[in-house]
């Protein structure tokens, strides 16, 4: 089977890839105004960064909790295009909690916005996978693009259609899968 593909495209998907796997925060904290921002893509402001903050300095957060919170910061920061500071509150969250799935996927977004960013961003998707992400549809997507643009073509139209299967109204995946053309040996 030999898939025709456009890295170009795959550069402008790796720009596009959401990062909305946010972690659900409970009752009415500081913290659980972090997740709400997180969780709505909308683009953030410094006042939701900022409830974060007030969140890991002065509540009383549970160990799942004060994870949950730097995941959802992370995001925050990540849709304000803060890509080494997100990925610093990914790997904070990771370092708390090495089976948090939301922050492998999250870091893996992160990393697709770097130069080179796919090759390190491949096995983070790998692991969110395994853990059981709330969000496996955007995990191959994001897997997808990180395999196109290190010009793993079979494998990204694999996990594009993957992508596709498990979100069918998502229009991502189905609009990457249109670029590939499959053709019998």
């Amino acid at each position: 089977m030999k898939i025709g593909r456009t890295l170009i495209a795959a550069a402008l998907a790796a720009s596009a890839v959401p990062a909305v796997a946010a972690v659900t925060v409970l009752g009415s904290t500081s913290a659980r105004l972090c997740f709400e921002a997180a969780d709505a893509r909308l683009t953030p402001s410094r006042e939701s960064i900022n409830r974060c903050d007030q969140a890991l300095r002065e509540d009383n957060l549970s160990d799942y909790d004060s994870v949950a919170t730097y995941v959802n910061r992370g995001i925050l920061r990540l849709r304000m295009g803060s890509y080494d500071i997100a990925i610093a509150d990914f790997d904070t969250a990771l370092g708390r909690d090495p089976d948090q799935p939301e922050a492998y996927l999250n870091k893996g977004i992160a990393l697709l916005r770097k130069p080179d960013g796919w090759a390190q961003a491949v096995p983070l998707f790998d692991t969110a996978l395994a853990k059981r992400t709330r969000r496996p549809a955007l995990a191959y997507y994001g897997r997808g693009v990180a395999n196109e643009l290190g010009g793993h073509v079979k494998e990204a139209y694999l996990d594009y259609r993957e992508a596709s299967r498990i979100e069918p109204r998502w229009r991502d995946p189905q609009v990457e899968l249109t670029r590939f053309t499959v053709r019998a040996p």
